[in-house]
């Protein structure tokens, strides 16, 4: 498998692509607690630290038909849509930026590189997201897109196919950061490079074309030696 040409020395990086939630929004936590609490109110016994490590990154339509599968019960039909909108009203009130985040964006700016967000999220909730913590200053609402509002949520790779379509931009010329696995296929089923964010002493799948950071204040030097390599390899030095 050929590398993508955003991490080769003889290709080029244009556009940077982020998840939202886990990469630029703590929400995964809050949001897998509340689907905690709808499931305890249906009888289902379940802590919220389960929750958050089953259902992390998870869109809430696939989500639904999952918890049925394995927890033998029927939720209503229109649990997805209810979740939907307590999230909204939930994270208008406790969403909180990843660390760095807010640095690490204004990096990928000062780098001369444009940047979407594509995320399972409505766009309405990532609205209220970056409305609370203020990385609405930070990101032009025509550069969100939402997997959930297109109906194609990940692993489909339609939502960041949409963003490089959206940017003018190959595909094989972006970088995805994302926090989960199911985003990561995503990325890589769009032909599009990959960076995932996962603390050193978890696993992490491993293909051409992904790579890995601890911690966002890695990122944007990660980004400075691909370009760097590339320049090299334009100048003749690589």
């Amino acid at each position: 498998m050929m590398l993508p040409a955003a991490l080769r020395p003889d290709g080029a990086l244009k556009l940077v692509i982020f998840d939202c939630d886990g990469v630029l929004i703590d929400s995964e936590g809050p949001s897998c607690r509340m689907i905690a609490r709808s499931l305890r109110e249906h009888g289902r016994t379940i802590s919220d630290e389960d929750a958050v490590h089953r259902f992390a990154g998870h869109a809430l339509t696939a989500l639904k038909h999952e918890i049925e599968q394995a927890e033998g019960i029927t939720l209503p039909a229109d649990w997805p849509a209810q979740m939907q909108r307590n999230l909204v009203s939930l994270m208008r009130n406790e969403a909180e930026t990843i660390e760095g985040a807010p640095a690490m964006l204004r990096g990928v700016a000062a780098l001369g590189l444009p940047y979407r967000i594509g995320s399972n999220s409505s766009v309405q909730e990532m609205e209220a997201k970056f409305g609370r913590t203020g990385l609405d200053a930070l990101i032009v609402p025509t550069c969100i897109h939402s997997a959930r509002d297109m109906g194609c949520p990940k692993p489909d790779p339609a939502v960041y196919l949409a963003a490089a379509q959206a940017q003018g931009v190959p595909p094989g010329e972006c970088i995805v950061l994302e926090d989960t696995e199911t985003g990561a296929r995503a990325a890589r089923s769009a032909g599009m490079g990959c960076v995932l964010l996962r603390s050193a002493e978890l696993p992490a799948p491993s293909w051409p074309g992904l790579l890995r950071i601890a911690h966002l204040d890695e990122f944007v030097p990660l980004l400075r030696r691909i370009m760097a390599s590339q320049q090299g390899d334009a100048n003749g030095n690589g």
